[in-house]
């Protein structure tokens, strides 16, 4: 599939762009670059869908343990993982940047240099992260879990720890991978990975009653089984001069790169935690347990479908720094165009098909009529939201290409928490909207951050990116 990727005809020139000076041109042209990103999207959202339904699986076979055991696995999952996973693949997706304008640039050899070095960096901060495991009892306790839950989701949390490092060690290896466009390997062994990971929990959990323990442990097998597998792949000389053994060279430079990957870190946090105020706001509304149901509901839909988003935030990522990276500022701006335009017949897709099935899905998910009603209230809100994310991972995968990670993390801050939920919880809470109050608030918080978004991406100088892209390699290269 690599292979396919690189042979599909792309510009090589400013005059390539400039020939397309009509409707058959622009269609031809929209269809080859189109092939280019389901090349790379396709094997990325089923990779995505892989690595989220392993978690699924060790949670719904937890179900058939117990509520208690039910709800220790959801919580470790959702908020101690949670926010362990959010850090670390943002901080990961710093090597989107660098390896992927050093790869367009043909510097081969430091792409190995970068993974090494985020390696370090990752394995770092998971080793900070891992007190949020050690006294994950405490910290439930503190945002106001019951006792049973927090101290069952926090025996779980600590035996998740190696969960925590393979994180750490997969996502630069993704990364990695995936600005060489070698996409179709990971969604390979992801697959192989789910199969695998559904077997062993039915087999040691269900069959021979191990319980949650035996979880725990298929549950890190599973996700150390695709850190080695994709390991083993760079190591069997797969990628070329991009990996060409261990080096000193990994500890050079370290704190840019630090600081590069704190930025990009930040930048996902802020929109992969910004969803988790919906969730713990609906705990304190009235009618609190459906109004939580219901809303555990949609954000599940949410993040079935955000799959989908994934896969095109690492299409358009790899496009935007490869083309910079190889010096075609033009053929990043139209690539952006295309995929732009391809995620939002996506979104309106998925919307449209919502709101037709709206009165059939909610009892696919709870048998309450009550829970029913209140996921039927909620569909407008949930329409839009998938609306909003058809485009908005989009814009954010182009920012990571083009290493604007720093200034969308300002923007997140400004639309997401100083704009949206504060603006969520006077509805919720000044107005008595409740729930559709607070997502309200972030949906304008979206909204806000997704039109600013389109405005800077509107205004950019892609020739000026350009230059940005070629000088970024040389400095991280050290060259003079």
């Amino acid at each position: 599939m690599e292979e396919d990727y690189h042979n599909l005809p792309s510009f090589n020139s400013e005059d390539d762009m400039q020939s397309i000076d009509g409707l058959k041109t622009f269609f031809h042209e929209f269809y080859i670059e189109s092939k280019k990103l389901w090349s790379l999207a396709s094997p990325a959202i089923s990779t995505s869908i892989c690595q989220y339904s392993i978690a699924q699986i060790t949670q719904l076979f937890a179900g058939h343990l117990g509520v208690l055991q039910l709800a220790a696995v959801s919580v470790e999952n959702s908020v101690i993982a949670g926010l362990c996973y959010g850090a670390l693949l943002g901080m990961g997706s710093a090597l989107e940047t660098l390896c992927g304008q050093a790869y367009g640039a043909k510097q081969l050899d430091m792409l190995g240099v970068y993974l090494q070095r985020s390696l370090i960096i990752l394995n770092t901060a998971a080793l900070a992260l891992m007190f949020l495991y050690l006294f994950a009892t405490q910290i439930l306790l503190f945002i106001g879990q019951p006792m049973d839950i927090a101290k069952w989701a926090g025996k779980f949390s600590i035996w998740m720890i190696p969960q925590l490092f393979a994180y750490a060690m997969n996502f630069p290896i993704q990364k990695f991978l995936q600005a060489q466009s070698k996409m179709m390997v990971m969604a390979i062994i992801a697959a192989i990975a789910l199969v695998g990971h559904t077997l062993l929990s039915w087999l040691f959990m269900m069959k021979m009653d191990l319980g949650l323990v035996a979880g725990a442990v298929v549950l890190n097998g599973s996700w150390w089984f695709m850190v080695l597998a994709q390991f083993v792949y760079i190591l069997c000389g797969t990628c070329g001069e991009a990996w060409s053994g261990f080096t000193f060279k990994a500890f050079e430079n370290l704190w840019g790169f630090v600081r590069l990957s704190l930025a990009s870190g930040v930048m996902i946090c802020l929109e992969y935690w910004y969803f988790m105020a919906l969730i713990i706001s609906a705990g304190y509304v009235k009618d609190a347990k459906i109004a939580v149901d219901a809303v555990s509901i949609c954000t599940s839909i949410v993040g079935w479908t955000f799959m989908l988003c994934i896969g095109f935030n690492a299409a358009i990522s790899v496009r935007v720094s490869n083309e910079l990276g190889a010096g075609h500022p033009r053929t990043a701006k139209f690539s952006v165009l295309v995929v732009s335009i391809t995620s939002l017949l996506i979104g309106t897709i998925l919307t449209i098909t919502l709101f037709v099935a709206r009165s059939r899905y909610p009892p696919l998910f709870t048998k309450s009529f009550e829970v029913q009603q209140a996921v039927y209230e909620l569909t407008p809100l949930l329409g839009t939201t998938i609306m909003l994310n058809g485009l908005q991972p989009t814009l954010s995968g182009v920012a990571i290409g083009a290493g604007w990670q720093i200034y969308v993390a300002y923007i997140n801050i400004v639309s997401y928490y100083a704009f949206g939920i504060p603006l969520g919880l006077i509805f919720s809470f000044c107005l008595d909207m409740g729930v559709k109050g607070m997502w309200t608030g972030m949906l304008l918080g979206t909204t806000l951050q997704t039109i600013i978004l389109i405005l800077m991406i509107s205004k950019t100088n892609w020739k000026k990116e350009a230059s940005a892209a070629e000088e970024r390699v040389k400095e991280w290269r050290g060259s003079k």
